[in-house]
């Protein structure tokens, strides 16, 4: 049987961010530079499912640029049967260093290849067996064939991700893309009392319409709107009645998160301060202080303020970027993933078991 065609690693590298949008399901290390030279190493011998060939990690820190340019299936063969021998010489040139492998086996074959169904495990192979145990899932393998037009490769990655994604996967990629592509110059926000009003497009509009229609509905018992902001500190929506009724003094500064909601479920409301979150500017402690000074002076007690982080997605950038400095007793949730939230808890007196 004749090797299958050989994409280079950085076409493949330049495949796999379409093949894993934004919202995919570790996603950063489904679409690293070691993700794609992975790839390309089990393309190189073969390891594609149905064929009976399989590689190791530690294959992959052998591979070299000189090796990876000798494309003819006499050498790549070879390869195949020399780079499983156990072998102390130094190779010059070599991708990665000996111990790699277990980052390559862990953090991209297992936790993003093989969780995105991208790549399958031989069945029956023991964790220390020498043997190889990777190859390429088929009909993501044909999604790396060098013929293919950008057409006909996009019509196949569509195909592809209806059928081996998961819902909640898809759940968010749409979720993202939507937010990715809103158009027109305005959109419109529906309040749980029924009113609506406009916003400019953007990914930070896009997470303040989520927070108003899908967050507050979903966490909150009887949820109303006290203030919604867009960047530039534009005030959208203002209600000086209901904050009034409360007790809260709404100032007229630039210190007031994004958007204040108040659950008026509770016998005592719950004021909830929101920061969305596309580039910068979470619920950080110093932010966290000046909102509980503020709440302070509407006879808000601690318990019963609220301070939560919008983003758009759990595996984007933004949040990578800002998860170091979130507040710990406040909260970060997601607009791809609507009804999960993360808690950074001050204090926990006990674990407890994961419950469906």
């Amino acid at each position: 049987m004749s090797l299958p065609p050989l994409t280079t690693w950085s076409e493949i590298h330049r495949r796999l961010p379409l093949i894993f949008p934004e919202g995919s399901p570790n996603r950063e290390h489904s679409i690293w530079e070691i993700a794609a030279k992975t790839i390309f190493v089990m393309q190189y011998v073969g390891a594609v499912e149905g064929r009976e060939r399989w590689i190791r990690p530690d294959q992959v820190t052998r591979m070299t640029d000189t090796q990876a340019a000798q494309t003819t299936d006499t050498v790549r063969e070879q390869w195949a049967k020399d780079s499983m021998k156990p072998s102390k010489t130094d190779i010059p040139g070599r991708w990665y260093a000996v111990n790699t492998r277990e980052s390559i086996r862990d953090d991209t074959i297992r936790y993003a290849l093989i969780a995105n169904g991208a790549v399958l495990d031989k069945p029956g192979v023991a964790v220390t067996s020498p043997a190889g145990r990777y190859a390429l899932q088929s009909d993501f393998a044909d999604l790396l064939d060098p013929a293919l037009s950008e057409a006909v490769l996009k019509a196949k990655i569509d195909a592809w991700q209806k059928k081996y994604l998961n819902a909640g996967a898809l759940a968010r990629i749409a979720i993202v893309r939507r937010g990715a592509a809103a158009g027109g110059d305005h959109q419109l926000v529906t309040f749980s009392n029924g009113e609506t009003r406009r916003m400019s497009t953007g990914p930070s509009s896009d997470i303040s319409k989520a927070v108003i229609e899908v967050f507050a509905p979903t966490f909150l018992d009887k949820p109303g709107v006290i203030t919604l902001s867009e960047s530039g500190n534009k005030v959208v929506a203002r209600d000086d009645e209901l904050a009034k009724a409360i007790g809260l003094t709404i100032p007229a500064e630039k210190s007031l998160p994004d958007i204040v909601l108040v659950d008026l479920g509770p016998i005592h409301p719950l004021l909830v301060f929101v920061e969305v979150v596309h580039t910068d500017g979470p619920v950080n402690e110093a932010r966290k202080t000046a909102l509980l000074k503020l709440a302070d002076k509407a006879g808000f007690a601690p318990v019963n303020v609220a301070f939560v982080t919008a983003f758009l997605d759990r595996g984007s950038a933004t949040f990578r970027k800002t998860v170091g400095t979130l507040a710990w007793g406040s909260y970060a949730w997601f607009a791809s993933e609507p009804e999960r939230l993360i808690q950074f808890s001050e204090k926990v007196k006990r674990i407890e078991g994961s419950s469906q």
